[in-house]
């Protein structure tokens, strides 16, 4: 994988990523995000986490105990214990991690489905997947139109509603919890404004630059088989859940045999 032109290419997407994050508007905007995130990850102990993110990192404030950094290619792994493999193929047994964080990766994929249905696998039953995307419903990506042809992080990314990510997630068969918008400044603005922000995020308006979607693999119920007994009478409540055996069948039985009897008489 670190070799293959898809790695370069992804290796290379990150790299100029870092400038944004690294400026005034993108480390505005990676604050608020963690503040949403803190949250969903506070309170959870023990177990794996993966993070697989276009920015820093962004599980610290998190007690898990094993946290794993995905990378594309080994030159940008941060450790020896980064997960060096294809975005759509991760290297890991089936739900083994307590919460997987997927960071504006799907904006940059150009099979995003296939990553999101990995995240799922890897996600235990009462673990927690959550994605962060550009808004282009907020004022940020209203602009976006205009800047189809510009090549810098974050306007060449396809940005994706946050339905549209809710119809991939049921796919998927993860249930959508809640979704958190957040960073409210306008277009020419570098800060979240702190009024703003507030506002917005005490009445979750739609209209934040970024959104935050928690969710979680639906829970299955074992299918109820109901036993149909056929009886002709209706059963005693000192009889419940019992099969209606013994002294009622033998009573019909021998009223059979006596009605046979006569007749031959």
């Amino acid at each position: 994988m670190s070799n293959s032109p898809k790695a370069d290419s992804l290796a290379q997407r990150l790299t100029c990523a870092q400038a944004y994050w690294q400026s005034d508007a993108g480390r505005a905007l990676w604050e608020t995000q963690r503040a949403c995130l803190g949250p969903v990850v506070e309170g959870r102990k023990g177990g794996h986490s993966l993070e697989m993110g276009m920015g820093p990192a962004m599980m610290g404030m998190s007690l898990i105990t094993h946290p794993i950094r995905w990378a594309p290619s080994r030159a940008l792994a941060e450790s020896d214990a980064s997960l060096v493999c294809p975005p759509d193929q991760w290297a890991l047994p089936d739900r083994c991690l307590d919460t997987v964080v997927i960071h504006h990766w799907l904006e940059h994929l150009h099979e995003a489905h296939h990553t999101l249905r990995e995240a799922a696998r890897v996600t235990a039953d009462n673990g927690v997947l959550v994605l962060f995307g550009f808004n282009p419903l907020g004022l940020n990506g209203l602009t976006q139109r205009w800047r189809k042809q510009q090549t810098a992080f974050p306007w060449n990314g396809h940005w994706r509603s946050a339905n549209r990510l809710k119809d991939w997630l049921a796919f998927v068969d993860f249930e959508v919890e809640r979704v958190d918008y957040c960073c409210f400044r306008g277009p020419l603005s570098t800060a979240c404004g702190v009024r703003w922000e507030a506002w917005g995020r005490r009445h979750n308006l739609p209209l934040g630059e970024s959104y935050m979607i928690q969710a979680q693999r639906r829970q299955r119920h074992a299918p109820v088989q109901r036993v149909k007994f056929g009886l002709s009478a209706p059963i005693a409540p000192s009889s419940l859940g019992a099969t209606r055996t013994g002294a009622p069948w033998s009573h019909s039985k021998s009223q059979r045999r006596l009605k046979k009897d006569s007749e031959r008489d």
